[in-house]
């Protein structure tokens, strides 16, 4: 049970505080509802430029780091094709610089052109050095782009190109900041050493003199419904050949979408999961096997993977059709009291653990608030399913014609 308290400023930002005395620092975490999904698809990677161009220096704090380090403090922040998320650690006696600093970079960055090149180039080389330069580094624009054929999901966070970020311009970054880095599209979380009381008069303080402004509205369209499988063969210079199986899920607020979470979790997670003990250990086709979520706002995808242990066209082939047996027996075959409840404990176990720290319980309280959801009922949520609800939504995701099949081929 985590204890936590809300408060809406008049300028629309909601601030949630939970108290933790025992550490003797504090955790400022905003995250902002804005990603890759709000970029133009001419100009992809902004959301991303924008997590580095916030390091960059204010109207008020010119050199952001420098600042909360005098305090005694770190920050650091990510990006996805949904959020923006910043966060600051500081000794609880300094807290009221976090909220200076913060507030000051959401009333306006400094826009100079100096910063837009130095993190333009830094976004540039990353790009270079995860996508183009090591190894897999592609997979995700191509699997995304199987996918996808409309909708902003269809590339990564760090862009679709180099060149959109080549040719952002001062007036770009301009428009993407006003109108997505607003008191009203955020949620402030405040965890550590510190009273709900004091948090909210220093949001009040800081934050609440910030205008709201309007939010740029979302006018791409729905992903069209998938009729028939799609599948993409590349070859590159890797190691080992990965075979990939994808297809499209619910939302993050749609009930199902915790039944396909479970379903990676009984596939994949841990040693006694049915993925390591029938794929990897149970034949010689596997060196690893893993299932995921994308774990997106809207529609996003659930994914199976496995690395083979040769590249010739035997096991490649072995390799796929084992997969989708793995598919349609969970789809098939009602799930065992004792695997449910296993695959329930250890998720819970590993809910609660990933909580534990004041950090994280910031980062997961400002989720939640902007999900709209209570984070003390998203265990139970999960609890509440039932083998048949498995089964069920396993069937309607691993139908034939919603899988999307990269083969990701060694020379």
């Amino acid at each position: 049970m985590i204890e936590y308290s809300l408060h809406t400023l008049e300028n629309g930002l909601r601030v949630v505080h939970h108290r933790d005395d025992s550490t003797s620092h504090i955790a400022l975490n905003i995250l902002y509802n804005v990603g890759a999904r709000d970029e133009s698809p001419r100009l992809t990677g902004m959301a991303h430029l924008f997590e580095h161009l916030m390091f960059g220096g204010s109207v008020n704090v010119p050199d952001y780091d420098y600042a909360l380090e005098m305090a005694g403090g770190a920050s650091n922040a990510w990006t996805s094709n949904d959020f923006t998320n910043f966060y600051d650690i500081v000794p609880a006696e300094n807290i009221a610089t976090a909220f200076w600093t913060e507030s000051d970079r959401m009333l306006r960055l400094a826009f100079t052109p100096q910063s837009l090149q130095v993190q333009r180039n830094v976004v540039m080389e990353e790009f270079k050095q995860t996508c183009l330069n090591k190894p897999y580094g592609d997979i995700g624009h191509l699997l995304r782009g199987l996918i996808y054929t409309t909708h902003p999901y269809s590339y990564p966070t760090i862009g679709r190109e180099l060149s959109h970020i080549e040719r952002v311009t001062m007036d770009d970054v301009k428009r993407f900041f006003f109108s997505h880095y607003v008191p009203n599209n955020a949620v402030l979380a405040v965890a550590g050493r510190i009273s709900a009381e004091r948090t909210f008069k220093l949001a009040d303080k800081w934050f609440g003199p910030i205008p709201r402004r309007d939010i740029a509205p979302r006018t791409y369209s729905a992903e069209p419904e998938q009729t028939a499988p799609r599948r993409l063969e590349v070859v590159r210079d890797v190691p080992q050949t990965r075979i990939i199986i994808a297809a499209r899920m619910d939302a993050y607020s749609h009930p199902d979408y915790r039944v396909a979470d479970l379903i990676t979790d009984i596939l994949a997670s841990g040693h006694s999961a049915r993925f390591n003990r029938e794929l990897v250990m149970g034949t010689d086709l596997f060196t690893a096997a893993d299932a995921s979520v994308s774990g997106n706002e809207e529609e996003g995808f659930i994914m199976l993977s496995g690395s083979l242990r040769s590249n010739d066209e035997a096991t490649v082939a072995a390799g796929e059709q084992a997969l989708l047996a793995q598919m349609r027996r969970i789809a098939t075959e009602p799930v065992s009291d004792h695997e449910l409840n296993r695959t329930l404990n250890r998720f819970e176990s590993n809910a609660v653990f990933a909580r534990l720290s004041y950090v994280a319980k910031a980062r997961e309280l400002a989720k939640a608030v902007m999900n709209g959801e209570d984070i003390n009922n998203i265990i139970s949520a999960y609890r509440s399913i039932t083998a048949a609800d498995i089964s069920r939504v396993a069937a309607r995701l691993f139908s034939p014609q919603r899988l999307c099949t990269l083969i990701y081929r060694a020379k």
